[in-house]
């Protein structure tokens, strides 16, 4: 049996991992710290998991967490991340960050759009970890860098067709709709109800979104060539899920039977990517407490550009998800081990 700890779990991802790891049978949580909710048991601060997971929280002192852990989880905001994970790597155990921290292999990027960083050494033993691209490297990992919501839809979206080289580097738009829980468990004037409800709004426009440098990394790395992309996220009413619609121009004429076909060999045997048929389009209410990235691929035969649209859960595929499916790598599970349930509908 495996021990895990999650550090940083009265946040809505600390939350998912907990719901997810809780059905896994090769693990057991055993530790999990929240600074603001120290010595309080985490039913009392989630009561959906009242009865299920009733273990007090603990202050984040990472000599003790290691103690009783194999594995961690970091499920906490930029900069907190890097602060405590070099201790646990040090200590010998292997970490699933969920922040920022990790995800930008460039120390000077990572400083341009956040801070500077305190311990660039490590940024070259991350691997990223979005497995549909780099599941042998994340199963030697030591430090897995989960990916980000937006960037997991968008590079999901955007892979086969920059792997055969179809599209102009210099034409992608991605517009990106999320949930509220994207902006975290926080108190925030933004993601108060009456602020968001019977809304819908841009945010982070004109090139500015965090979330920027990451995607134009992995983008970049798969079309073997630097790039830029325009990309606008917008705030949705709704608890969770991202829609991104992702716009290129083809380099060459191809058709929609041509793109689907191209999509289908590119993620045939992916246990969490389904590309979409017969007119069927992707929606978060059929991807929603699930694992599922849905894709689909078209052809404006009037403009000649090619659209894509896929749909994920932000907090599983586009966070907790996602983290245990790399936990699986790492560890030598099943990769679906825990993560077969089915999508939530209604």
């Amino acid at each position: 049996m495996l021990n895990v700890a999650i550090v940083g779990a009265s946040g809505y991802t600390g939350l998912e991992l907990i719901r997810i790891l809780h059905c896994h049978p090769e693990v057991a949580v055993t530790c999990l710290t929240s600074e603001q909710s120290a010595c309080k048991n985490i039913s009392d601060v989630f009561p959906t998991l009242r009865g299920r997971c009733d273990i007090v929280l603990e202050n984040l002192e990472p000599v003790r967490i290691a103690e009783k852990a194999d594995i961690v989880f970091t499920a906490l905001p930029h900069k907190a991340a890097m602060e405590v994970v070099p201790t646990f790597l040090k200590l010998g155990k292997k970490v699933i960050d969920l922040s920022a921290d990790y995800r930008l292999s460039d120390p000077a990027v990572y400083g341009e759009w956040y801070e500077p960083h305190l311990n660039p050494a490590n940024l070259k033993k991350a691997v990223y970890g979005l497995p549909e691209i780099r599941r042998a490297k994340i199963k030697g990992a030591k430090l897995v860098a989960n990916p980000g919501c937006y960037p997991t839809s968008i590079i999901l979206g955007l892979a086969p067709l920059l792997n055969k080289g179809l599209i102009d580097l210099t034409s992608i738009i991605a517009d990106s709709a999320s949930g509220v829980t994207g902006a975290g468990r926080a108190a925030k004037v933004d993601s108060l109800y009456c602020e968001v409800n019977e809304g819908y709004k841009a945010y982070g426009t004109g090139g500015v979104h965090r979330h920027i440098p990451e995607i134009e990394q992995e983008l970049s790395l798969l079309a073997g060539e630097q790039l830029k992309i325009t990309f606008t996220p917008h705030l949705v009413p709704m608890d969770r899920g991202i829609l991104s619609t992702i716009y290129a121009t083809p380099t060459k004429e191809i058709t929609n039977e041509m793109i689907a076909k191209l999509y289908q060999e590119f993620y045939a045997g992916e246990p969490f990517v389904r590309v979409l048929m017969n007119g069927n389009l992707p929606s978060t209410a059929f991807v929603r407490g699930s694992n599922f990235c849905d894709i689909v691929p078209l052809v404006d035969a009037r403009t000649g550009r090619i659209i894509v649209v896929s749909a994920i859960d932000n907090l599983v595929k586009g966070a907790s998800g996602q983290a245990v499916q790399n936990m699986n790598l790492v560890c030598g599970f099943p990769e679906t081990t825990g993560l077969e349930g089915l999508a939530l509908f209604p």
